[in-house]
C-alpha cells in the first residue's frame, strides 16, 4: 500500500541497524496524512483487512485440522517387563553414547550397566527409549514441519506420549512429568 498510495519517499537513508541492508525509506508526514485521508487509502485498507481475516481464518482451520489429527494419532506404548526394559534402556543409551563419541570431540563413550546405573538416570534412558522406540513420534514431527500449528501439535503430541508412557510404565510418570515441567521452563528435558 505504501508504494501504492504513496510511490517513491521523499528520500532516502542509510539503514539505521544494518548498514548493508536496503536504505531506509523515509515520508514526509504530511503525504502520509494526506493519503490515509483520501478514499483510496479507506478502500486498500478494507481490501488488506478482509484478505487478512480471510488469512487468519485460514490458518485457524489448518492448525485445527493438524490438532485433530494429532489428537486421533494412536500412541502404542512398548510393553516390556521391568527388568527387560531396564536391560533395553541401557543398551539404548550405551548406543547413543557411542554414536555421540563419534561425532562429538573430547567426548569418550563410557557404557552404563543396569546394575551401576542411578536409579533416576535409569528412568530417564528408559523413558527416551520408549519414546525413540515410538518412531512414528519423530515420524510425524517431520510431517508437519513448515506447517500451521506445528508447535502446538508438537506439544499435544508430546504430552500425549508421555501420558502414554506414564499409562503403559506407572513406575515412570515422575519422570515424564519432570520432562513436561523442563519443557515448559524452556530448558531441553535431559
Amino acid at each position: 500500500m505504501v508504494r501504492q498510495l504513496l510511490g517513491e519517499p521523499d528520500l532516502l537513508r542509510t539503514n539505521p541497524h544494518l548498514r548493508s541492508a536496503p536504505r531506509t525509506r523515509l515520508y514526509s508526514i504530511e503525504r502520509v496524512q494526506a493519503v490515509e485521508r483520501s478514499e483510496e487509502f479507506r478502500a486498500a485498507a478494507a481490501v488488506a483487512a478482509r484478505r487478512s481475516a480471510a488469512a487468519r481464518t485460514a490458518a485457524l482451520r489448518r492448525r485445527r485440522e493438524v490438532l485433530a489429527r494429532i489428537a486421533a494419532e494412536p500412541i502404542e506404548v512398548p510393553g516390556p517387563a521391568p527388568d527387560r526394559l531396564a536391560a533395553l534402556a541401557v543398551e539404548h543409551h550405551n548406543r547413543l553414547d557411542e554414536e555421540r563419541a563419534l561425532w562429538r570431540g573430547g567426548h569418550v563413550a563410557d557404557p552404563a550397566t543396569v546394575e551401576g546405573a542411578e536409579p533416576r538416570a535409569l528412568d530417564r534412558w528408559k523413558v527416551d527409549y520408549l519414546r525413540h522406540r515410538m518412531a512414528r513420534y519423530d515420524e510425524i514431527l517431520a510431517e508437519l514441519s513448515g506447517r500451521t500449528g506445528r508447535a502446538a501439535a508438537e506439544e499435544l503430541l508430546r504430552r500425549r506420549v508421555y501420558a502414554a508412557i506414564s499409562q503403559a510404565h506407572p513406575a515412570l510418570a515422575r519422570e515424564c512429568e519432570r520432562r513436561l515441567r523442563e519443557r515448559k521452563r524452556g530448558r531441553p528435558p535431559g
